[in-house]
């Protein structure tokens, strides 16, 4: 078992304290890591991928909030709908319409961020600055019944230079407070920013959620 159960409480205490939720991120680890911290109380886990998150979902206890936090595709949602707690990377509003339809299907309203493009890699997706803020004032969010939008998401730069991650997490909070405002919805308190590598520097700029895999898992497989 790789958990790194030391750290695990560590930080749990540490982001606690500063009332920031925790997103174990557990892709490509086997059940019996989740369950090592399951037993240690943790039960948020974020998966990236559609098939592993639902055979993981079927055999892991029911209570688990499971967050879907890579690139999802219009066609996979239909196969998380019935039980995803969260969406995190919510990218375009074809995504968030299909969203919608399959919500419906299930008489379910699901919870999604949208992911805003925030780092300098072309790699990275989501809605740019002038996008979001179009969709936010268009209205056009109320087309959308089964989908709760509780907030924002963005990766950072895979980069070691602060000042670049310091901005880059100013802007997508600046994003965050902006539509908070706009929207005036007490559902929207959510800002999903920071990982292993930087995730105290997040919080420092008003990360609310934290995706931390490596440091409790250790590297990946």
């Amino acid at each position: 078992m790789s958990v790194h159960q030391e750290t695990y409480l560590k930080i749990k205490t540490t982001l606690d304290a500063a009332k920031v939720d925790l997103v174990a991120v557990s892709k490509t680890k086997p059940n019996e890591d989740l369950q090592a911290l399951y037993d240690l109380g943790q039960r948020a886990f974020g998966e990236n991928y559609v098939q592993e998150l639902v055979d993981k979902e079927a055999t892991l206890p029911k209570n688990i909030q499971w967050h879907f936090i890579g690139h999802l595709q219009s066609n996979k949602v239909k196969y998380i709908a019935p039980f995803v707690h969260l969406i995190h990377g919510v990218d375009g509003e074809k995504l968030l319409q299909e969203i919608n339809k399959q919500a419906n299907k299930n008489n379910r309203v699901i919870s999604c961020l949208l992911q805003v493009h925030i780092a300098s890699e072309e790699t990275k997706f989501g809605f740019d600055t002038t996008s979001l803020m179009e969709l936010i004032h268009s209205g056009r969010l109320n087309n959308y019944p089964n989908v709760l939008v509780k907030g924002l998401m963005g990766m950072a730069s895979f980069t070691e230079d602060q000042s670049v991650l310091k901005k880059e997490f100013e802007g997508l909070a600046s994003s965050f407070n902006q539509v908070k405002t706009k929207l005036n919805n007490i559902h929207f308190d959510t800002l999903s920013m920071g990982m292993s590598s930087d995730y105290a520097l997040a919080i420092q700029e008003g990360s609310t959620m934290v995706r931390i895999g490596s440091l409790l898992f250790g590297a990946r497989n």
